[in-house]
């Protein structure tokens, strides 16, 4: 099965620290929610207390960025290190696509499994499960889970609420599996007998569809793909984020004497959105804004359990989001109609699946009390793909050879110690168009697509010639000066050609020449306090 002799002997080479030295590390993950929904980045139409106060006693970037708009590639090179354009299986996947993290690649969770550390996946994963497409046994046990990529515990949900299959997933098996109702899944056929919002809308007693989502009904909301069976494991939606807040809280108990890593992510605020009823009504966005608050929650059941537990000093927690924010994603929720000023993407263009700012410009908010300045804000150009290497130094260990190759040792940066950008970030929008920022300056390569995907009303960058955008000017990518700064433009063009083609460009801070896919130095292992 598992694989890294290397990461091994590393580890058994390295000093250990101590239980009290070794941090515990939460990352905490949010769907779809953008850079202007969060009360301490501006947004004056919803109020997000906990998290205001997770930034308050840490700090708020401005400057922080997604690998990709949407979510599958997203989170492949969050957890890989990895640029998730450098693999062709990254786009958005189905609820039964075979696991796309395999076994033999390092993972954020294998570099803290390194030192010994408890390591959870909780919440939304969208990455596949079991080893092929369309061949799991959901009634059985998963031939390749998360515990084949580093990760000790997992409760997930397999995809995303508005796919199939519509249960939860806990170390190989589904939770409350009902033996009566037994499971079976297609992306490809529906079942015979089986209802689908399309030819049954009657059905459709919670939300109804706007576009697509209209093929199997789950608690009475239509969704991608068809599933047939569940019985009692089927979730309600309105739980959602109670059992994945509920999971999260029982890891960081049963692990409070222990070292843990936790990737935490929540179904909030991607649709269906359909919030608990104890949220019904109190925001004005209506049930956007409600999942806004419901997400809110979450992180202040976390940080309460971190502050019952006595662990709050010893926790770096990191919130963040996989991509930017989308208003009408195929559920007829009003929240294009009730949104009014609100302004999701905070100052920028697009969203979610676009190439401009706002498909991967995201809320990024680090905290560890008594180590990280408190109330703090960065304009550092930063990327989450830096998560990896900055694990490795965080914790004192190294980045296994051939392993991560894009990421880089950001940690001083991230946790406040200086404020220096990364020489550059990518993203990769929905059509796997590529953009590379660098400084003020963001160039978008030429592609062919639509100009705007009508269906949830977001530009997408997509345009048969290059643009350079001066962000420091123009935030809202309004005025293209790839005419007029051609030099810029064709630097930045070979730097992204470079990096498609050849593997790692120059790196500023190690001094790497262009290689050939292959990462030749290990991660520098670094103090992880000042």
């Amino acid at each position: 099965m598992k694989k890294h002799l290397l990461g091994g002997l590393l580890a058994s080479m390295a000093v250990p620290l101590s239980a009290q030295q070794l941090p515990n590390v939460v990352v905490i993950v949010a769907d779809d929610l953008g850079y202007g929904d969060l009360s301490c980045y501006g947004a004056t139409r919803v109020s997000t207390p906990n998290v205001d106060r997770l930034a308050a006693s840490g700090i708020r970037f401005t400057n922080a960025h997604a690998c990709a708009s949407t979510s599958t590639p997203s989170r492949y090179s969050l957890l890989t290190g990895e640029y998730c354009f450098r693999r062709k299986d990254t786009n958005i996947a189905a609820g039964n696509a075979g696991m796309i993290v395999r076994p033999e690649q390092t993972t954020v969770a294998d570099i803290f499994k390194q030192r010994g550390y408890a390591t959870a996946a909780i919440g939304k994963w969208h990455l596949g499960l079991g080893d092929k497409t369309g061949t799991q046994d959901w009634n059985g046990t998963l031939d390749m889970t998360p515990q084949d990529i580093g990760f000790d515990h997992h409760y997930l949900m397999a995809a995303t609420a508005d796919r199939v299959p519509c249960v939860f997933i806990e170390n190989g098996r589904v939770v409350n599996y009902d033996p009566t109702a037994p499971i079976s899944v297609s992306y490809a056929s529906n079942f015979a007998g089986e209802p689908t919002g399309a030819a049954n809308p009657e059905l459709l007693t919670k939300l109804k569809s706007s576009h697509g989502h209209n093929q199997s009904i789950v608690n009475g909301i239509g969704r991608i793909g068809y599933m047939k069976g569940g019985g009692k494991a089927l979730w309600r939606d309105e739980d959602i984020a109670d059992s994945i807040a509920a999971a999260a809280v029982r890891f960081i108990k049963s692990h409070k004497a222990h070292p843990f890593f936790m990737y935490l992510c929540t179904n909030d605020v991607h649709v269906p959105r359909m919030p608990h009823e104890r949220f019904r009504g109190k925001s004005e966005l209506g049930l956007r804004g409600e999942a806004i608050l419901q997400f809110d929650e979450t992180v202040g059941n976390v940080m309460k359990t971190l502050e019952e537990n006595g662990l709050t000093e010893n926790t770096l927690i990191i919130l963040t989001s996989d991509n930017g924010p989308v208003l009408d994603d195929g559920y007829q929720d009003q929240a294009a109609t009730l949104n009014g000023d609100h302004t999701p993407w905070g100052p920028f263009r697009g969203g979610k699946y676009s190439a401009f700012e706002a498909g991967t410009r995201v809320p990024f908010i680090v905290s560890w009390r008594g180590t990280v300045t408190a109330g703090e804000t960065s304009n550092a150009l930063i990327s989450q793909i830096d998560l990896l290497a900055g694990s490795a130094a965080l914790i004192e260990t190294q980045v296994p050879l051939g392993a991560a190759m894009d990421s880089r040792n950001s940690l001083e940066t991230w946790l406040g110690h200086n404020h220096d950008d990364r020489e550059f970030v990518v993203e990769m929008a929905a059509n796997r168009t590529l953009s590379l920022q660098s400084g003020r300056w963001k160039y978008i390569e030429p592609s062919n697509g639509v100009a705007k995907i009508n269906s949830v009303n977001i530009e997408t960058g997509y345009l048969s010639t290059p643009q350079l955008y001066d962000l420091s000017k123009d935030p809202g990518e309004t005025n293209n000066l790839y005419s007029s700064q051609p030099a810029e433009a064709d630097r930045l063009a070979i730097v992204l050609a470079e990096l498609r083609s050849a593997g790692i460009a120059k790196d500023t801070t190690y001094g790497c020449e262009l290689v050939t896919p292959k990462r030749e130095n290990a991660t520098r292992p670094a103090p992880y306090r000042k």
